[in-house]
């Protein structure tokens, strides 16, 4: 199990958009996912993007059934999404509440696309295509954000719905918008 550093809102890792992916099942790409695995589940993620630990691949890694940083939100399938392609289906948007590995202990109110399809490959080089909605379509496009040098807070409109989660929410709960 390797658990890696995840770099901080601020590092300029995260700022750059991540190269594409040219070579699939190679032992490096494995490696790499299975350090992003071990990383977002030592740290209770639903999500987490190859450029978080850094590696500036178009690589991310999402999926959940329950998570304690997200106690109501519906399962997630365990998803390997590399060089994604985002296409929201409708102008439909809704705001929620969004937390991050880089941006530790705190949440903000974010904007996303209800519903979307998300087309990219998987480890092999497998072409995927899925259409989905709700919280699925939320972290597939925080995630996918990140390859482009997006952090949540930056997709925000109002900066007073963002602060540490305990100030935000002192009774633990993180109402659903």
């Amino acid at each position: 199990m390797t658990i890696k550093q995840v770099l901080r809102m601020g590092d300029v890792r995260l700022l750059r958009r991540a190269e594409e992916v040219d070579v699939f099942d190679t032992p490096g790409l494995h490696a790499l996912l299975a350090d992003m695995r071990d990383t977002m589940q030592a740290l209770d993620g639903v999500g987490l993007a190859a450029p978080q630990i850094g590696v500036n691949l178009r690589v991310v890694i999402f999926g959940a059934q329950a998570s304690p940083r997200y106690p109501d939100a519906e399962a997630v399938p365990d998803t390997i999404l590399i060089n994604p392609v985002i296409t929201p289906l409708t102008d439909d948007m809704a705001e929620d509440w969004e937390g991050c590995l880089s941006v530790p202990g705190m949440r903000g109110l974010v904007p996303r696309y209800k519903t979307l399809r998300y087309q990219g490959r998987d480890e092999y080089g497998v072409l995927m295509d899925h259409t989905v909605s709700g919280f699925h379509a939320r972290v597939v496009q925080h995630e996918c954000d990140h390859l482009d040098g997006i952090l949540y807070p930056m997709r925000m409109r109002d900066l007073r719905r963002f602060g540490f989660s305990e100030a935000l929410f002192p009774d633990g709960d993180i109402p659903s918008e």
